[in-house]
């Protein structure tokens, strides 16, 4: 059971094009933020953050362009601030000017609510401090907007003069807030703490009370869940937990803690399998790969590797499985390495659809341990092995047959000729019984053999437009060996709706490149035909 304040409804705010976009590395434009608007609607959150008004052009256009370019039908858009300036007035206020200007029927004014700060940061006194939280609230609340109020440094300054604290939050709630939101500005609070505060401002307030916390101590999740506890009726986050220095406690966690382990109703239930595509496809927007190991919507999230495991979901599901993957709209996935017995790749044959009799697993699984002695790593390489398991089923890539490539590098600048060193790339292909020499230059041998390669069949099969190389990694297996290591090379791949990996291992590096290459193009081909043959039965 929860505790006597716990509630049976929190909402959910997210602050990922605000907050979130502060992540060093990140880089919104605005369509870039409209778009990731609209799938925290698709996702269900209450209260969607939009940016800061005047701040910069970026969120002025974007206010400007919500009404016609942003189609929402459940979140409320939010246009963030701050109080009046010190010893200043209301109406003559830029920044709440141009909160009023956004147009955003919800308003999130931040105010300072630790003495230290108001005295040495904002050098006014704690009285000023106080009526500048007050006056601001009132002059929104006049204008007929719904108010929030971010307690900012709330925790530490609670710590240090909790009389102070609660003074400012009382002054916000006789002005009218809708919201009084804690704030671990500085994210180094931890969930007792957290407990204790929260309970203290619901027992003397009756404003409903929301938490906003950093994750600069690892106790970000913890401490949202801690102040829900206590009787916080909203969280504020972000999608992916990305924000300032370590980042802002993370929705995708919170939101399937709060409805599955503590039985608190969020998003609307329907809703929550949509979290795990809302998780990439946001990384995807923010240009940044999502974390595989990330609670809940990682793509490891319900990765088993070891036959143990493996063996008892075959029987039960939910023996190695927290909550249902399918439940945050993920899925169980089998991990194949050396480790693997013959009821992991027989489960991973399963999940990928291709039947293999006894004794073709039998051979799978001594061809996989045959090719992991020499340096294959198929735990990191899905499509190469989905590639190796259906070869052993009988299935052929009949798309096209390489008969011979070469790769030649000159170094101009060693002749000293302008242009430094250039990479070109011949290959011979057959496709449907015509021979193809296609010959490209590139930056180094891999894009040079995937240009040629394009350059030769890309005219027969448009599906490869859309596939693109993301990251390549190389990896000397034997460092003693020098130059004549044996290497391995992983190459990700990505056609816009998923990305995969596929391995090479060779002493020579253009040949293991190749490799990883070749299955890249090949598994993107055989995705873009199974899709078509779905789309098909389901006409």
């Amino acid at each position: 059971m929860g505790s006597p304040t716990q509630p049976s409804q929190v909402q959910i705010y997210d602050t990922t094009l605000r907050d979130g976009s502060q992540l060093e590395g990140i880089s919104l434009t605005v369509d870039d933020k409209l778009r990731i608007a609209e799938q925290l609607d698709w996702l269900g959150v209450h209260y969607v953050e939009a940016g800061w008004p005047g701040a910069n052009p970026k969120d002025d256009e974007l206010f400007r362009r919500a009404p016609a370019d942003l189609r929402m039908s459940t979140s409320r858009l939010v246009a963030f601030g701050s109080t009046r300036r010190p010893r200043g007035k209301v109406d003559s206020d830029e920044t709440l000017r141009h909160l009023v200007d956004a147009g955003a029927g919800t308003v999130c004014i931040v105010g300072k609510c630790w003495d230290y700060h108001v005295t040495e940061a904002l050098q006014t006194t704690l009285g000023e401090g106080v009526a500048m939280v007050a006056d601001s609230i009132a002059f929104l609340k006049g204008d007929g907007r719904e108010v929030l109020f971010d307690a900012e440094h709330f925790f530490d300054g609670y710590k240090r003069n909790p009389e102070y604290s609660l003074r400012v939050l009382e002054a916000a709630a006789e002005a009218g807030a809708d919201w009084l939101v804690l704030c671990d500005t500085n994210g180094g609070s931890l969930p007792y703490e957290v407990e204790d505060a929260v309970s203290a401002v619901v027992r003397y307030l009756d404003t409903p009370v929301g938490v906003h916390l950093h994750d600069d101590a690892g106790c970000g999740v913890a401490n949202a869940l801690a102040g829900v506890r206590a009787g916080a009726t909203q969280v504020q986050g972000t999608i992916n937990g990305y924000g300032e220095r370590t980042g802002n406690c993370n929705l995708t966690s919170i939101i399937p803690n709060l409805t599955l382990k503590m039985g608190i109703e969020t998003i609307p239930r329907h809703r929550l399998e949509r979290l795990t595509p809302v998780a990439h496809h946001v990384a995807e927007l923010v240009n940044m790969p999502l974390n595989p190991q990330a609670p809940y919507v990682g793509e490891s999230a319900f990765a088993h590797k070891a036959g143990l495991h493996t063996s008892a979901i075959a029987r039960k599901p939910d023996a190695y499985e927290h909550v249902s993957p399918e439940s945050v709209g993920n899925g169980t996935r089998f991990v194949v390495s050396e480790l693997a017995g013959r009821s992991t790749l027989h489960l991973k044959a399963k999940e990928l659809g291709i039947e293999l009799d006894g004794p073709t697993l039998g051979a799978v699984v001594d061809k996989l341990k045959e090719l992991e002695h020499a340096g294959y790593h198929f735990e990191v390489a899905d499509a190469s092995l989905e590639l190796l398991m259906r070869r052993a089923a009988g299935w052929q890539q009949r798309w096209f047959d390489v008969e011979s490539f070469r790769v030649i590098t000159d170094d101009l600048a060693a002749a000293d000729t302008p242009g430094g060193v250039t990479t070109e790339a011949t290959i011979k292909v057959h496709v449907a019984d015509e021979r193809v020499i296609a010959t490209a230059e590139g930056n180094g041998p891999v894009n040079a053999l995937d240009t040629a390669l394009r350059k030769a069949i890309g005219s027969r099969f448009p599906a490869l437009g859309s596939i693109h190389l993301t990251d390549y990694k190389v990896r000397v297996l034997d460092t003693a060996k020098g130059t004549g290591a044996v290497t391995r090379v992983l190459v990700d791949t990505t056609d816009g709706d998923r990305t995969w990996t596929t391995i090479g291992v060779s002493e020579n590096i253009i040949e293991a490149s190749w490799q990883a290459l070749f299955d890249s193009l090949v598994y993107g081909l055989l995705r873009a035909e199974l899709r078509t043959a779905d789309s098909g039965h389901a006409d």
